[in-house]
């Protein structure tokens, strides 16, 4: 059984930039060992249920423990058998996307 989420974790109260607390959630992630994915807006985790949520709310507590607010989104997609899951999913569309021309682009007038 795996899942995969998207974890989106930040504070709403240390001003514009918070990447130094989002470098924090992503330092448990990573040293989590669980397989996962930093891009622009979260980082995709995956793993067994338990091990995922805990990981979750380690990030959430560690931003928590010096933050008055802290804003966080999680989407999950759960399917038992699967197995690397973060590269397969995207391999597919890749392969799609290769398989398929692209749309036409036109010009406007």
């Amino acid at each position: 059984m795996s899942v995969i989420v998207e974890l989106t974790v930040f504070p709403l109260d240390k001003g514009q930039s918070v990447g130094a607390y989002v470098a924090r959630a992503v330092g448990l992630i990573r040293a989590s060992g669980l397989a996962c994915q930093l891009t622009p807006m979260g980082t995709c985790i995956e793993g067994e249920w338990d091990r995922v949520m805990a990981v979750v709310d380690q990030c959430f507590q560690a931003l928590a423990k010096d933050s008055d607010r802290v804003y966080l989104t999680l989407k999950a997609d759960w399917r038992r058998g699967r197995e690397n899951g973060l590269q397969a999913k995207t391999a597919s569309v890749e392969r799609a996307l290769a398989a398929t021309p692209g749309p036409e682009i036109k010009e406007k007038p």
